[in-house]
């Protein structure tokens, strides 16, 4: 009799044991994996001047006003809605859709025109997204001061356009990004040698982040050195950086168009 509950409390303390060594396994926090970055030293100066690439990595939602255009955007999934006063257009993870009182009142491309300011705006996190090849290239000068910068290139089949190409150029000392290059393929599907130049000198603190305020297109002479700008600057403001995610059906195409 004293064997079998000998026996009893021993097998009890044993389940005991598993069940605590279990509910301990249960209960650990999941460790979270570290994105392993691929982009060159010098541009991760450049992403810690602008607010580090792990606050631009926690945020969720973007939003900015431009052209009398409220432009929102998820940032894990580039899920994006514009909206204007005669339409609205925009991605909502699967497809691009356009909803408008007539058929007069957007006349451009919506797959073309939905994150076309985005990837001007989100200079220059939205150059350490993934797929992305990066080559330095040689500087240009303005005003006697040399700007390095890289190359951006990317993989087949990385997004609508992969044969774009961007060139980002900073300051020597600050590392604050000064301008951009870029190259346009949507339309022909072809790689081109012919690029516009913006220069980015207007930047605000938005939540952590340095972004910029306004952006201004410049002219530039046969060796691509910038001159003069080309036209007046484009200006954001209602700008708004959140961890807060929106709802899915946000980013739906309205139901009564």
């Amino acid at each position: 009799m004293k064997k079998l509950i000998l026996l009893s409390v021993v097998s009890l303390l044993v389940i005991s044991c598993k069940q605590e060594a279990k509910k301990e396994v249960e209960t650990q926090p999941k460790q979270e994996v570290k994105k392993e970055d691929k982009f060159p030293k010098a541009l991760g100066e450049v992403f810690e001047k602008h607010g580090g690439i792990d606050t631009w990595r926690k945020a969720r939602t973007m939003s900015y006003k431009i052209n009398n255009q409220d432009h929102t955007i998820d940032l894990p999934t580039r899920k994006t809605v514009v909206q204007a006063e005669n339409f609205s257009l925009g991605y909502n993870g699967k497809d691009v859709w356009l909803s408008q009182k007539d058929s007069t009142a957007f006349k451009g491309n919506p797959e073309f025109y939905y994150n076309l300011y985005f990837y001007f705006y989100a200079m220059p996190f939205v150059l350490a997204d993934d797929g992305i090849t990066y080559s330095e290239v040689a500087p240009i000068s303005f005003e006697g001061v040399n700007y390095p910068g890289y190359k951006i290139s990317y993989g087949a089949n990385v997004g609508t356009s992969p044969d774009d190409n961007y060139f980002i150029y900073f300051h020597p000392e600050t590392k604050q990004m000064a301008w951009l290059g870029y190259t346009v393929t949507y339309f022909t599907k072809k790689p081109s040698e012919k690029f516009s130049l913006i220069r980015y000198n207007d930047w605000e603190n938005v939540n952590g982040l340095v972004l910029p305020k306004s952006i201004t297109w410049y002219q530039k002479d046969d060796n691509g050195v910038p001159t003069e700008p080309a036209r007046d600057p484009i200006m954001f403001s209602s700008t708004s950086v959140t961890q807060a995610p929106l709802a899915d059906n946000f980013f739906e195409k309205p139901t009564n168009n």
